[in-house]
């Protein structure tokens, strides 16, 4: 999927292509985003905005998206774009923006502020898998690279369920904000073969080894993306994993 086996994980608002090319020396993809795609979505990021928080609101979010990607091109990344949406077909015309580019389609099942729950999207989305999974089918009918980002610790939600049910859609790439309950990614792991990426606390060769010895294929940091000595910690951490296991 990408190597070195460490991405940067998207902070809505944040995180777009000069903070990749930032953090490409130590990475093996990007997240970028996330972006609101329909006018529920942008009406809920607009309402966060309004209490101060960051959000990539563009005219034309679709555009924006193959402007981003266009941008680390020629960067050696694989680059993905985290979105949320509550309708399917702002959720095609991305993916094919990123089919084009070779980009990761990363749908947000994570983001669990009110506004954008109510909306239809985040965090709503694993508690009503049957939405999640219709837009990850819609997004796989283009030939795109699909992925969900998820949350552990949601409230009477089955997450290995919920991730056998996206993978069976179609979806390739888990990332998985495993919260305080790293456990988790282990009974991940045993239920799909979805390229499993581990996400939360990630800083040092600890926080790597007991994510990749739960079964995560990758790692990805995000608060401190922004941090040199940080990536190049967890970069050396994994690849040092890896070696291992291939000896």
């Amino acid at each position: 999927m990408f190597t070195p086996r460490v991405a940067l994980a998207s902070l809505s608002g944040e995180s777009d292509a000069d903070w990749a090319i930032q953090g490409s020396e130590h990475v093996g993809a990007a997240f970028l985003g996330g972006v609101a795609l329909d006018e529920k979505t942008r009406a809920a990021a607009r309402a966060l905005v309004s209490r101060d928080r960051s959000e990539f609101l563009p005219d034309d979010p679709v555009a924006f998206v193959d402007d981003q990607l266009t941008s680390v091109a020629d960067v050696s990344i694989r680059p993905g774009i985290n979105v949320r949406s509550a309708t399917l077909p702002p959720i095609r015309s991305v993916s094919e923006v990123c089919r084009a580019h070779d980009a990761i389609l990363e749908i947000n099942a994570h983001c669990r502020q009110e506004e954008m729950c109510s909306a239809g999207a985040g965090q709503f989305l694993l508690s009503h898998p049957d939405r999640l999974c219709e837009q990850v089918r819609m997004a796989t009918k283009t030939g795109a690279t699909v992925g969900v980002k998820l949350r552990t610790e949601v409230p009477s939600v089955d997450l290995p369920n919920v991730s056998r049910r996206v993978a069976d859609a179609g979806a390739e790439v888990l990332h998985v904000d495993a919260m305080d309950s790293e456990h988790v990614i282990a009974d991940i792991a045993e239920t799909t073969d979805c390229f499993l990426i581990a996400n939360n606390g990630v800083r040092d060769e600890e926080t790597v080894r007991e994510y990749l010895e739960y079964g995560a294929d990758a790692v990805s940091v995000g608060r401190p993306s922004d941090r040199p000595a940080v990536l190049s910690r967890v970069a050396s951490a994994t690849d040092e994993w890896f070696a291992e296991v291939v000896a």
